[in-house]
Parts: structure tokens; sequence; C-alpha cells
């Protein structure tokens, strides 16, 4: 990993820790990651409800992708959210506090974290964490410019699983979550996730959090099958990936894009779809597809205030404030962790 931006407003101390303990945020090496991706691919196909792990749609082309569907006009979510952060940024800067370390988890592009940075008192250090490395360094690359005061170290990571911080000093650490990918975990997944992320913040810290809440399924169908087929080629590139990195024989023209809403779970479910029967190959393994099987890709829950406060509540983190755009389709809460220090 490369550090962009070492310089810091605090002195020298923390800079030199952050270039230091650099090798600390080396992820997986090539060969294990792909061997992880495997893994996943071939326990998810032979399930019953075959599935993939979402986390595995932003190679790089994916992250591109996703970026496009950000700026979709059924896309709601990446416009609300905006719109509740720049309406809500110096709110979010005084909870926060001065001198603060802002950890992102899974940060992409990076855009909305602009507005925290330019909210936050003398923030100390940036640590975005994403699985797409090429893409997030891009991206830190381009804040780095605009942030030369800041430390930055990005983390290349699965953010759902162990990640080792560098060494931070003594200020708060504050989370950063945006973008409603919380709703990508079940119920229960999502209650260990975010206890997961304390555990990694430490006491006494914060999170900023996005999540959509529940509306009219057409408003949630149209956000996850545009019109001009990009959430499509989204979805069908994991096919691409799973065939170039672990070396199946997907034919993506034999599969379509499926989502829809699952009232009874309250949530968008995406799928791909095999539209005729077909055998599938990776090495010595061999998957049967029926005409109509699919292969469950993602989950979206929209939840209601209530439900996430209580979930939240569950996995130790209390709420300090919750902000709605005005149609009440997104919001964005702040979290304090509860425990010594808080």
């Amino acid at each position: 990993m490369e550090p962009f931006s070492l310089a810091t407003p605090h002195g020298g101390a923390l800079a030199t820790s952050l270039a230091q303990s650099l090798h600390m945020a080396e992820q997986r090496p090539a060969d294990e990651a792909t061997a992880l991706f495997r893994a996943d691919v071939l326990f998810g196909l032979s399930q019953s409800q075959k599935a993939v792990p979402p986390k595995y749609f932003y190679d790089e082309a994916g992250s591109l992708l996703f970026d496009l569907i950000c700026r979709l006009p059924e896309y709601y979510p990446t416009r609300c959210e905006l719109a509740i952060l720049k309406a809500r940024a110096g709110e979010i800067g005084a909870l926060v506090g001065p001198g603060a370390s802002l950890v992102e988890f899974g940060s992409g592009s990076s855009i909305k974290v602009r507005l925290l940075l330019d909210a936050m008192a003398e923030p100390a250090a940036y640590v975005p964490i994403d699985i797409s490395g090429p893409h997030m360094r891009a991206a830190v690359a381009r804040l780095a410019e605009a942030y030369p005061a800041v430390s930055m170290v990005p983390v290349e990571a699965d953010f759902t699983q162990a990640v080792r911080l560098p060494p931070l000093g003594d200020g708060r650490r504050v989370g950063f979550f945006p973008g409603s990918t919380i709703g990508n975990f079940t119920p229960d997944a999502a209650t260990a996730f975010l206890a997961h992320v304390g555990e990694v913040l430490g006491a006494g810290s914060s999170l900023v959090i996005g999540f959509d809440l529940a509306k009219d399924w057409s408003v949630l169908e149209a956000a996850y099958d545009d019109r001009q087929g990009i959430t499509a080629a989204f979805n069908l590139n994991l096919l691409a990936r799973i065939n170039r990195e672990v070396g199946a024989d997907f034919d993506s023209s034999a599969f379509r894009h499926k989502a829809f809403f699952n009232a009874g779970e309250s949530r968008i479910e995406m799928h791909l779809e095999s539209v005729r029967e077909q055998e599938v190959r990776i090495g010595r393994h061999h998957f049967a597809f029926a005409r109509g099987e699919t292969i469950h890709t993602e989950n979206s829950y929209k939840f209601s205030a209530d439900a996430f406060l209580a979930l939240a509540r569950h996995a130790g983190w209390r709420m300090r404030r919750m902000w709605t755009d005005p149609k009440g389709w997104f919001a964005v809460a702040a979290l304090e962790r509860d425990g010594e220090g808080s």
C-alpha cells in the first residue's frame, strides 16, 4: 500500500507511526484472496439456493459500474444521502469533535466523505477500507490533493472480516458507513457486523451510517432494475469476474438480471437467472442449472427507524441523532458506542 499524504496538523509523530505501520494495512496476498473467492463461489453454488456474496461485485469494472448506478435517475439512495449529509454536515462535525480519525468501511469512490472532512475540525487521519484496491487508491489520491493536511492510509481489505487499523494516536475514532450497505446483511448478520465495527473502532467511538427506509415497492424495484441496464451489467459482471479469477466457464448471455421486492422480508433481492438448462464447470466441479434457476447475488433490506434503532442497540450502539430526507426515503444516523469512554 502507498501512503498518499502523511502530513498532519498535529505534528509528525502520527504521520511517522502511520508510515511505519503500513505493513499492517497490507492484506491477504493475491493468491490467498483468490483461493477465498474460489471457496466462496464453490460453496455458494453447491447450495440448494445458489448464491455468491455481494462483496465480490467490486472488482475494478464492478466498482466503475456501481459509480454509474449511483448517478441513475432511478437510484435515489445516493441523491437522498448526499442531500442529508450536505444539510447536516455541520451538526455531524460538531458531534464528532476536533482531531478525530475517520475510518470509512467500504469507501469506494470516497465522494461522500469529503462532506465530513470539510465539516470536521482538524481531522487527524482518514483510513478508507475497501476490497477494490485500485479503485480505492485512485480515489484516495484525489482526496490527498484536496486535503494535504490529513494523513491518509488506504487499507485494501474485506471490511466484514477482521481488520487491523494502523496506530491512530489518542484522538477519537469515527466510523463512516454510508450508502445503505448495512442493508446487504441479514438482520442477524447486520447486528454482528455493527458489533464488529465497534470492536475495530474501540471504546468511545462514533459511527455515521446510512440506511434505506421502507417505501413503495415500485420505487424500490425501479432503483434496482434501471431502464438503461446498468444494474444488469453490474450484476452480470460478477460472472465475468468468476470466469477470470476462478476459472469458471459461465456464459453470461445465458443469464439475465432479476430484481424484485420481497415484502415478507422487507428487502430487494437481486438474482442472476438462467435462461436455459445448462451446466457450468469450475475445474473438476460441475454445477447444473435448470431453466429459471437463479444465483442469489444480493439482498438490500429496507428498515423502519425503530427497527434500525433496535438493531443498533443490540450491537452495542446508542443513537445520538438521526436525519432523513424530506420524502422520508433515506436516513443517516450518528451512533455512539456503549462502554468505557463513550
